[in-house]
C-alpha cells in the first residue's frame, strides 16, 4: 500500500461497537483488509462524512465512490465498501424453522377412511 497517495488517519481505526474483536477475527476480513482498514479507516470516514476534503486525485475519486460504489478500482475503495456493507447492512440470519407452520387442525383432521370400528 505504500504507492499510494491517500492519507493515513491521524488515529488508527478501530469499529468496537460492530467488530468488537477486530477486523480480522470477526472472519469477515483478511489480514491485509484489517490492516488497510486500520491505518486509511480514519481517513475514509472523515471523506465519507465531509469532515476532511480530499486533496489529492486518489481521494477524490474515493469520495465518488462513496456516491456510485460501482466506480471501485483500488483496494482501499473496495475494503471500504465491504466494511459499510457489514457494519451498516442488515446481517443475515438463517434459522431452521421454516416460517409457515402447518394449522393445528390438518394434523388431527378426522378422516373416516382410518377409522377401525369396532
Amino acid at each position: 500500500m505504500s504507492d499510494t497517495e491517500f492519507r493515513h488517519g491521524k488515529k488508527r481505526f478501530y469499529d468496537n461497537t460492530k467488530f468488537p474483536r477486530g477486523f480480522a477475527k470477526s472472519g469477515d476480513f483478511t489480514l491485509a483488509e484489517e490492516e488497510i482498514l486500520t491505518i486509511y479507516g480514519d481517513t475514509m470516514l472523515g471523506l465519507e462524512t465531509g469532515e476532511l476534503s480530499p486533496q489529492n486525485a486518489e481521494e477524490k475519486h474515493f469520495v465518488k465512490v462513496i456516491e456510485n460504489p460501482g466506480k471501485a478500482k483500488s483496494k482501499l475503495e473496495r475494503v471500504w465498501l465491504k466494511y459499510i456493507q457489514l457494519a451498516r447492512g442488515r446481517k443475515r440470519f438463517h434459522t431452521l424453522n421454516g416460517r409457515n407452520k402447518p394449522e393445528a387442525s390438518d394434523d388431527y383432521a378426522e378422516d373416516s377412511s382410518l377409522v377401525e370400528e369396532d
